[in-house]
């Protein structure tokens, strides 16, 4: 096409396809500041929080933000890549990544990741990659069943920093696969090989699912209801009967209802029942985070110790293993159809 340039034009970059993983988020450190600004861009999302705004302002900014970033960085800090200085899920976000781009190489695909809150943001990343010569991009939100608060907020983000760009690349938005027959097989035998690799058999195994306010199901997010489809479906793939496998809900913020039963209250509950040996797994998350590893596989395992359990493991995500790419570069090439 350069023939047909105009004399002076500038050189274009060679027109290729993007592929954009898009993750939650994380601080860039554990001290005050850090996660301050982490949680305010987060708390500070109406689709997270949907409290009025002149309500919720003060709240956030003269009461939360005072304490909660000591307690959350204390937390962080349990988890922390020494050897990298970064969380968890941006070490590993960063591994799917550079996974996938081996996967893809020879295409012409550029594949990136962004995260909702934090850094690398999605605006930057997408900027990037347009400037790169991306005029198709697909984001890949990581969230295996959707959630306004998770899938839609991160394609807000996306379709915030394209409205403002001259040059708008097109866009594709991966859907939910929290039903995906290969997702199911994938977390499932990653549930059998999590199991083999105990030295117990546990009594219950527990699906533990990040939670939402009551109110949200109510207005019409499909999250609850996708979440227990993903266990009924693993019930069947697995051949486990339903006391087996259970549902609960983490991860609750601020006086208002979310969804139950909680995980916390299952775990504390669970011995006085008899049950003293549990594995748990959280499907609702593909990279492990302070939500798996500090909140359930150490605060859980705590609260269930306490409460007379007796064994008590914790199975990791899918994270960048082979199984897990394998699904997720499945996954890119089919919603790719038609581009490559």
């Amino acid at each position: 096409m350069s023939e047909h340039f105009p004399p002076n034009h500038p050189v274009l970059p060679q027109q290729k396809v993007g592929v954009l993983l898009l993750n939650l988020g994380t601080p860039d450190g554990t001290d005050y500041w850090s996660v301050r600004r982490y949680l305010k861009e987060f708390l500070s999302d109406p689709r997270v929080i949907e409290t009025n705004k002149l309500i919720w302002w003060p709240i956030l900014n003269f009461v939360i933000l005072s304490f909660r970033p000591q307690k959350s960085g204390h937390a962080y800090a349990q988890i922390w890549d020494k050897e990298k200085n970064e969380s968890p899920l941006r070490v590993i976000t960063r591994e799917q990544t550079q996974s996938l781009a081996e996967r893809l190489r020879g295409e012409d695909i550029m594949v990136e990741f962004a995260m909702r809150y934090g850094n690398p943001s999605t605006r930057s990343v997408l900027e990037k990659m347009q400037a790169a010569g991306c005029q198709r991009i697909l984001l890949v939100p990581l969230y295996p069943q959707y959630s306004a608060t998770t899938t839609a907020t991160a394609n807000d983000k996306a379709f915030d920093a394209l409205r403002t760009m001259r040059w708008q690349p097109a866009v594709r938005t991966a859907p939910a696969y929290f039903d995906d027959p290969h997702y199911i097989e994938t977390l499932g035998n990653s549930i059998r090989e999590g199991i083999a690799k105990l030295d117990f058999e546990p009594d219950v195994v527990i699906t533990s699912y990040h939670g939402m306010p009551v109110d949200y199901l109510k207005k019409g997010d499909p999250y609850y209801c996708q979440c227990h489809k993903t266990t009924r479906l693993l019930r069947d793939y697995l051949g486990w009967p339903e006391e087996k496998l259970l549902v609960t809900f983490q991860s609750r913020f601020g006086p208002t209802e979310w969804l139950q039963p909680y995980t916390d209250k299952t775990l504390e509950a669970l011995p006085g029942k008899g049950v003293k040996k549990v594995a748990i797994l959280a499907p609702a998350f593909s990279a492990d985070c302070i939500e798996t590893l500090e909140e359930i596989a150490m605060g859980g395992k705590d609260s269930f110790m306490a409460a007379g359990g007796e064994k008590f493991a914790y199975i990791p995500c899918l994270n960048a293993s082979t199984p897990g790419m394998d699904y997720i570069e499945a996954m890119v090439r089919r919603e790719l159809g038609g581009w490559v």
